[in-house]
């Protein structure tokens, strides 16, 4: 590399060439810039304006290396209409002239002067992406008063404490490697792009490497690494001082933040994102789960920073310190979940426990010693070195140490990540990777899952038995026989835990709760059912074990994979049930279901209970009406909520049958402290709810004190699905579809996502599924849109065990069609079976419509598509 280069021009591309790309050749032009280093250099620059009167603002875009401005065409397609979007190619990049090198104080000098030159009238926002991250934000510290927002992709300002730079930096910035990989050959760009997987069209890789043919033009890329400080040395590096103090200096930056962040970055992953978010907590978070390096090309980045600007975000400066703008409703000063567990924490009384059949014992603890367990976790947690707000991933499958592990996590102030094994080995693998934990707890092969399979490499970890084996740290054991001070009580306002939803409808995503939110269900579900002390509950479903302690209640474990609810048996039902003399149930649908299937007779293992609850499907009645032979002194409840709001509303078999047929599944009034609103099909979130129309059937919005606080890392998702109302009052929306009749009960038509838009209109499936299930012979029943929304043509698919997967047969077909001609005014236009209809993992219930209109898309069409599973 000769550092006494003369500066050069580059030639600018055809028209045509930019219009393959992607690009309107209307958007290049080059500026001639008098730098503060004393030359005049010519930029390259996109540079879109919307008309005359339209622009509402103006975004300055920063590429990294070895990118160039096309990386932020996007932008300009999706927000130049109403904001003047700016991308520049750096000095030796892209099309603008080639010069010496230049190092990180130099370059941020020069985003100065091309900014200064473009004469901007107004505070802008900064969009950057790798190594233009750090370099746009030593401008904004050092013109702060020009800065309206900064949006951030996939780059970082400092390596994240306790990790080494990203491995291929590393190998790239190795001595002769640099020259080799970003000057004399391609090798970085094509490494670059191929970093997308696969995502980078065959027109744009073309555009991405326009700049790059050849060696003479590709010394700022070698040049580029050659600049980042990997490590110290003496003496250190010219830039090192210079970008630490800009890591520094962040952290009092006042204006709007979002990271938008490519999960699947090897090189600035989610270390990053989560160190800036640490220097900069008032800071929005979107992370992509499926999007790689190059996130603006491979995600919606743009829409998600329309959506973001258009959401006030402009006019808003926050403290540094003040956190994330809150969506949250009002946080009540109810007692902590762990206060019940306090009140009897001299009661010899067993307070937890599982049970296991064919003659075994199962574990128990009492009320006085899970209350010392818990405080000693605390305490020893504490003085292990867990900090409150930081996160613990907690994966001990169902048992009393789970149960003793998460109260004394949320005792210490540390957030629980729960994700249950119901999400399967992927599922769990991607929300513990998602959520970012600095701890991790379990057993030998959970421990060994988060660290070999890289879904918390870098987490320290906590074992339940087995310390020297593992490494950990310490083990439950351990941490619950401290002597340390119990440490202070977190705030209401405090995040308690991420939870993770089925997936059942789409990825799963992390929900974020509150001690507060958490304190209020609590008390709703005790005033709901009037649960006392002198309850005891046998939970099928694990988490719902959960509510034992807070409760206050002595809580059972049956013997049941938690991964295969539906396989719980009526004996090992009745066996933890005799454990406790249980006077409360709760299991779900395919659970009881699977009760039902495998007793004989009325067992008076069951008389006692009181009440028995079931919730996250509809639970078909026949299997109420069973259940109530079973347990006949038992109240019915099938609570309807989400994982986001629990509960929503309720009844029981009683008013099931007076509800009798309606169109779909009715699910109860809503309960004392919950509001519901009706919303139109694909609403604008945007707009206020006050403001929306009432139609008879749409999309359900709750509103409740113990709703989630929003999702983790997904702002567009939080964004879309938490609109207010005028008076700043958050709702949630649900994703169901549904009604409320006359007499105030809520009605469940299906999911928004599985609504079929035919020619005549929407239909919702429930409804037709309800209908279909009615006839002889049908237990199962999904029903799905096939074609292009608008024009979507309407297909039941019938579960036949007994049959074949493909078209059903005439009398089938015949059936089916005559008993939906009662419910909807659309023509059925096939009828089809599966030996299986695909369920969630987790609640075994319900259906994934999505991958059933796949399915039979597929064989309409004529393909041999695999059977769903």
């Amino acid at each position: 590399m000769n550092a006494g280069r003369t500066s050069r021009s580059v030639q600018r591309p055809a028209d045509e060439q930019f219009r393959s790309w992607g690009v309107d050749p209307a958007w290049s032009r080059i500026v001639s810039v008098a730098g503060s280093d004393g030359e005049t250099h010519s930029w390259h620059v996109l540079d879109r304006r919307p008309e005359s009167g339209r622009q509402v603002g103006t975004i300055v875009c920063v590429h990294g290396n070895p990118t160039w401005s096309l990386l932020w065409r996007s932008m300009h397609h999706r927000l130049g209409d109403r904001y003047r979007v700016i991308a520049v190619d750096q000095l030796g990049m892209g099309f603008s002239d080639r010069t010496g090198p230049r190092c990180f104080a130099r370059r941020v000098d020069d985003l100065g002067d091309v900014v200064a030159a473009l004469d901007l009238d107004e505070p802008v926002v900064v969009a950057a992406h790798d190594w233009g991250g750090p370099i746009s934000l030593g401008w904004a510290v050092a013109h702060r008063d020009q800065v309206a927002g900064i949006v951030l992709c996939n780059t970082g300002v400092a390596v994240p404490a306790g990790r080494r730079a990203p491995g291929i930096i590393r190998l790239a910035a190795s001595g002769p490697i640099t020259d080799l990989v970003g000057h004399r050959t391609r090798a970085f760009v094509d490494g670059t792009l191929a970093l997308s997987h696969g995502r980078v069209g065959a027109a744009a890789r073309d555009g991405y490497r326009a700049p790059y043919r050849r060696a003479a033009d590709r010394h700022a890329i070698a040049e580029f690494v050659g600049d980042i400080p990997l490590r110290d040395t003496d003496p250190p590096h010219p830039s090192a001082a210079p970008i630490a103090e800009v890591a520094e200096a962040i952290r009092s930056l006042t204006v709007p933040v979002l990271l938008a962040w490519g999960a699947r970055d090897p090189v600035f992953n989610d270390d990053f994102a989560f160190d800036l978010a640490e220097r900069m907590p008032h800071a929005d978070r979107h992370r992509f789960r499926h999007a790689g390096h190059l996130v603006v090309e491979e995600a919606d980045v743009a829409g998600l920073v329309d959506g973001w600007l258009a959401n006030g975000r402009l006019a808003e400066r926050a403290p540094a310190t003040s956190g994330r703008p809150s969506t949250r409703t009002s946080i009540g000063d109810a007692p902590p979940v762990w206060s019940a567990l306090a009140a009897r924490a001299a009661d010899p009384s067993t307070a937890m426990g599982t049970a296991f059949v064919d003659g075994s014992t199962g574990e128990a603890v009492t009320f006085a010693e899970l209350h010392r367990r818990v405080n000693g976790i605390a305490a020893g947690m504490t003085a292990t070195g867990v900090q409150p707000g930081q996160r613990i991933a907690v994966l001990i499958p169902p048992s009393v140490d789970l149960v003793a592990a998460v109260y004394g996590c949320w005792r210490a102030g540390a957030v629980t990540v729960i994700a249950d094994r119901g999400l399967g080995l992927r599922g769990l693998g991607g929300a513990v990777r998602a959520a970012h934990v600095d701890w991790v707890v379990g057993p030998p092969s959970a421990l060994a899952a988060a660290r070999t399979l890289r879904w918390a490499p870098h987490a320290r970890s906590i074992a339940v038995h087995y310390r020297r084996v593992l490494g950990a740290v310490a083990t439950l054991d351990q941490l619950a026989a401290s002597t340390a001070p119990v440490p202070p009580e977190p705030s209401p306002s405090d995040v308690a835990a991420v939870l993770y939803t089925s997936g059942a409808t789409g990825p799963a995503k992390g929900v974020r709760y509150l001690h507060g939110q958490m304190a209020a269900q609590r008390d709703a579900l005790a005033g709901l059912y009037g649960i006392t002390a002198d309850d005891r509950l046998v939970a099928a479903f694990a988490p719902f074990a959960m509510y034992g302690p807070a409760l206050g209640i002595t809580s059972m474990i049956p013997d049941v994979d938690v991964t295969k609810p539906g396989m719980l048996t009526a004996e090992a039902l009745a066996v933890a049930c005799a454990a406790v003399d249980a006077t409360i149930v709760f299991a779900s649908p395919a659970a009881l279901a699977n009760v039902v299937r495998t007793s004989a007779a009325p067992d008076p293992r069951l008389a006692r209970i009181r009440l028995a609850l079931s919730a996250g499907a509809p639970v078909p009645i026949a299997t109420l009406r069973a259940v109530a032979r079973l347990m006949p002194s038992a109240e019915l409840h099938t609570p309807y909520g989400m994982t986001e709001c629990l509960p929503v509303a309720d009844h029981d078999l009683v008013a099931i049958e007076a509800a009798g047929g309606g169109r779909g599944v009715c699910v109860g009034r809503p309960v004392d402290g919950v509001s519901v609103r009706i919303a139109p099909l694909g609403f604008d979130p945007t707009l206020p709810v006050d403001a929306l129309a009432s139609p008879s059937t749409g999309e359900v919005l709750v509103q409740a004190p113990w709703c989630s606080d929003g999702y983790d890392q997904l702002w567009r998702t939080e964004h879309d699905a938490r609109p207010s109302d005028v008076d700043g009052q958050v709702w949630h929306r649900s994703g169901d579809v549904g009604h409320v009749d006359s007499d105030g009960r809520l009605w469940i038509e299906g999911r928004s996502v599985h609504v079929i838009y035919a020619v005549e209109g929407p239909v919702t499936p429930v409804p037709v599924e309800v209908a279909v299930e009615c006839l002889d012979g049908v237990d199962s029943a999904a029903a799905v849109g096939i074609g292009p929304v608008g024009c979507q043509q309407l297909v039941v698919v019938v579960q036949d065990p007994r049959g074949a997967d493909g078209l059903a047969d005439d009398v089938l077909t015949g059936r089916v069609r005559a008993v939906v001609a009662h419910v909807v005014a659309h023509q059925v236009a096939a009828v089809m079976t599966l030996r299986q209809l695909p369920v969630d993992i987790r609640h075994n219930t319900k259906i994934d419509r999505t991958a059933v209109a796949e399915w039979a898309g597929a064989v309409l069409a004529g393909d041999r598509a695999r059977a769903p599973r």
